[in-house]
């Protein structure tokens, strides 16, 4: 049992941010050995948040659609159902992250108007 497509998250904000050690890296990728292809894969190999906002949505409805087709008593169901939270869970925190960013980006020009509003250049 493995979440794939969390491991995947990690790679991608890993490339996205430019943060983390290559033993994190390491231990990610031999996570994700034999499971590269589609949203998984796009998500690992990511390099803006929109691209991690896109495989992850992506790769979301691959596990909705993997839990509905599951039987209840599936003794994978449990877990399986417990991916989708985490991913949902993840799929918020990248929001707030989009969201945080955009904010930053914005003060960033309210700051550089107020700098030439106080400080006016002549052209």
């Amino acid at each position: 049992m493995s979440c794939h497509e969390i491991e995947a998250l990690r790679l991608g904000l890993m490339n996205v941010l430019g943060v983390g050690d290559d033993s994190t890296r390491d231990h990610a990728e031999k996570e994700l050995e034999g499971h590269l292809e589609g949203p998984i894969k796009g998500l690992a190999e990511a390099d803006s948040l929109a691209e991690v906002e896109r495989h992850l949505d992506a790769a979301l409805v691959d596990l909705e659609e993997e839990v509905a087709a599951m039987d209840n008593d599936d003794p994978e169901y449990d877990y399986t159902r417990g991916r989708l939270l985490a991913v949902r869970d993840a799929e918020r925190a990248i929001q707030r992250l989009h969201a945080q960013g955009e904010s930053i980006v914005d003060g960033l020009g309210d700051a550089h108007d107020t700098l030439h509003e106080t400080f006016p250049v002549e052209e």
